[in-house]
């Protein structure tokens, strides 16, 4: 998603914004309304009409460089299209009486929420069409959807300007209709199995969830009962309803702390208990089933170990080990059902299920064959059940969900998503290489391509990562992605430090002081395809988006030379001015990942890689760059004032191109059909960028 520039004329009769044409260097842009240290500030002020007179001029340039793509954009979307099982169903997820699903129908941008008798042939209930919801604006999206207890309501939350901020409906299912309840700024909501009440939280002005309220159906939301407010502002709260149905959470957490406290899910208006008092830097998540809590926490385990310990005196004094730390095991979740225990687990950058008893014994995984994949929890709200869903998905095998007997280890493929078009796995090939980093860690590179490949340094790559908040980047597949694979194109992720893929000190070795850890393993990811003979530098593409983007603002600076295109989505460029900023949504809350610049350690260190500040005078490769306008997690003026800083710094005549979508936010469009477009015009500027003819081959296999 990405934009350039034209003339824009003047605003308000005195301020006139100069946008490069496609036919000269970009000239230097006028400063309008800056400061010393920061000369492009004034494009934060979105109500300035110079300002997005500014961005509609960037939008218009980067059409008509794009111009010439029409056709293969064109082509693009219909061959991704075609891909897709446009009326599909996913499968059904049997809760007490009834069976609910979602299903798409041909032609509509949104899905159906369904239901059916569980037993016998009932007719389909639609519970929710949010085409219906959506027709009366531009972006759309549905955030919660909750069905109560007793299947009578769902309470449901929508954002219709794409700031993920919800409001909230109730509909009767019985009747079909709205009832009067409607809240606004909600963000989590767990029902009471008394289907009269639900506990929910809400947003503050800085986006962050901080109060929790108890709501009785028929009330107004300012009548709702406070139940905990939370001040510290870098801790959000959310809320949730056991499995076991038999307890409510409250989770108060903030990056590297957090603190659980209960009540009877029959008996929402208690007063919460609070398993055990935060302490900094120790983190620890809860489950129920039995007379037990189930504890995962980090103190004197980095990876994460699990405990458990008796509802009636669940602190930290009563905490047994039932599954010891590993060093090279992180555990990332657990679920819990009437007999079993569930862990989910990390080992070698590859996911992990493991099936045990609740005191961890009679232990076992579950088998995966292919040397690259990604497995984890599926939908799974029956707690007396033997039976686990699970996902699994790889770069050549399509998203499959399983049912698997967690007694006799038997094994069922409910559905596998179809990929229409004649999709055959045994086309393309994965596999996993090794970088070397500065300081000799091994990196893990995951890669797809089109089976034949030669690796003779020409092949058209795409390399991407994310690389912060200890967020994996897993190998999954795409049916999109196909549309780069058959042309000849090489699929890269590096698995950098940020991530988690080799564990907790891999995400810690890769933020706060440590931050540029992530940056120079991805310059040695790109160094190594290149030295294999995967790619070279004209024929190497990255992508990032959001702290994904950081990275390639930071790369990009760093090694300018290594790469021949770059995508950069949403990109968190402006580090430093951001997190100076506690007024601006999310920043106190991410001093724990990024460290708090007011401290001169940190603010030296963010400003020696902050993307915005780090502009130098030197050629940089072609470029797309792209914003949302009502972003709340990463400001449209971040891009926007990177690429006026690029513009008027750096030395060559590369295309520099800012597309920024003028009515949606982080995620870009909210219909699929939408979205499918904002890929094949990213798709057709790769492509074209790279120099790969626009017509698919028919690939030759053996």
């Amino acid at each position: 998603m990405l934009r350039s520039l034209r003339s824009a004329g003047k605003s308000d009769g005195s301020r006139a914004v100069k946008i490069p044409t496609a036919e000269r260097r970009p000239q230097r842009l006028r400063k309008h309304c800056h400061t010393r240290t920061d000369p492009y500030g004034w494009l934060r002020n979105r109500d300035d009409p110079a300002v997005i007179a500014y961005l509609e001029a960037e939008n218009e340039h980067t059409e008509q460089q794009m111009k010439g793509t029409k056709a293969l954009q064109k082509k693009l979307f219909r061959e991704i299209k075609g891909r897709i099982k446009e009326t599909d169903l996913d499968v059904p997820v049997t809760i007490g009486a009834f069976s609910y699903y979602t299903r798409t129908v041909r032609g509509r941008q949104y899905p159906l929420h369904c239901r059916r008798p569980a037993q016998g042939r009932g007719r389909e209930q639609i519970l929710l069409d949010e085409n219906e919801l959506a027709k009366p604006h531009d972006f759309f999206d549905l955030g919660l959807f909750k069905v109560s207890p007793d299947h009578r309501y769902v309470a449901y939350s929508v954002d219709t300007e794409g700031n993920e901020r919800y409001d909230l409906f109730v509909k009767d299912l019985r009747t079909g209709k709205l009832r009067r309840d409607r809240l606004s700024q909600v963000d989590s909501l767990a029902w009471s199995t008394d289907c009269r009440s639900f506990l929910y939280t809400v947003l503050d002005p800085m986006h962050r969830p901080h109060k929790v309220y108890r709501h009785c159906l028929g009330d107004k939301q300012s009548d709702d009962r406070l139940i905990h407010h939370e001040k510290n502002d870098a801790v959000y709260v959310s809320v949730s309803l056991s499995r076991s149905r038999q307890f409510l959470f409250i989770d108060l957490h903030a990056k590297t702390t957090s603190e659980v406290r209960y009540l009877p899910a029959d008996r929402a208006d208690t007063r919460p208990k609070t398993i055990e008092k935060r302490r900094s830097g120790v983190e620890y998540s809860v489950d129920h089933a039995g007379d037990y809590f189930y504890i995962t926490h980090n103190q004197r385990a980095t990876n994460f170990k699990l405990a458990r310990a008796p509802v009636t005196s669940p602190g930290r004094d009563h905490w047994k080990t039932i599954l010891k730390h590993r060093k090279d095991v992180l555990i990332e979740g657990v679920d819990l059902f009437e007999n079993h225990l569930v862990v989910y687990e990390r080992e070698r950058a590859l996911s992990q299920i493991a099936i045990s008893a609740h005191d961890g014994k009679r232990r076992h995984r579950i088998r995966f064959d292919e040397a690259v994949y990604d497995a984890g929890p599926g939908r799974n709200p029956e707690f007396a059940t033997d039976q686990l869903r699970y996902y699994y998905s790889s770069l050549i095998t399509p998203s499959s969900v399983f049912e698997y007997g967690m007694n006799d280890r038997s094994r069922e493929l409910l559905k596998q998503t179809p990929v229409l078009g004649g999709y055959r796995p045994s086309r393309y090939q994965s596999e996993r290489v090794w970088a070397t980093a500065k300081d000799g860690q091994k990196i893990p590179i995951s890669l797809v391509y089109r089976r034949g490949m030669r690796r003779n340094g020409r092949n058209p790559t795409l390399l991407t990562a994310y690389g912060s908040y200890g967020a994996s980047r897993d190998p999954v597949f795409s049916s999109i992605r196909l549309s780069l694979l058959d042309r000849g194109v090489v699929y890269a992720i590096a698995h950098i430090r940020g991530g988690s893929e080799l564990g907790r000190r891999w995400y810690e070795h890769g933020k706060f002081l440590r931050k540029k850890n992530t940056f120079t393993d991805f310059i040695a990811c790109a160094e190594r395809l290149i030295r294999l003979g995967y790619t070279s530098t004209p024929k190497l593409a990255i992508t990032g988006g959001s702290a994904g983007g950081l990275l390639m603002g930071a790369v990009l600076n760093m090694r300018p030379d290594l790469f021949g295109v770059a995508l950069a989505a949403v990109p968190f460029v402006d580090v430093l001015n951001t997190m100076l900023d506690p007024t601006l949504p999310l920043t106190v809350t991410e001093y724990d990942e990024w460290g708090n610049p007011n401290d001169p350690r940190y603010f030296r260190y963010i400003a020696s890689y902050a993307p915005y500040e780090n502009v130098t005078a030197q050629d940089y490769p072609k470029m797309l760059v792209t914003a949302g306008l009502n972003d709340p997690r990463v400001g449209y003026w971040e891009p926007a004032k990177w690429v006026a800083r690029l513009r008027e710094t750096k030395t060559d005549d590369n295309e520099l191109l800012l597309k920024t979508q003028m009515g949606s936010g982080h995620f870009g469009a909210s219909g699929r059909y939408d979205m499918l477009k904002e890929i094949a015009f990213e798709y057709a500027y790769l492509l074209t960028r790279l120099g790969v003819e626009p017509d698919s081959p028919t690939p030759k296999h053996k």
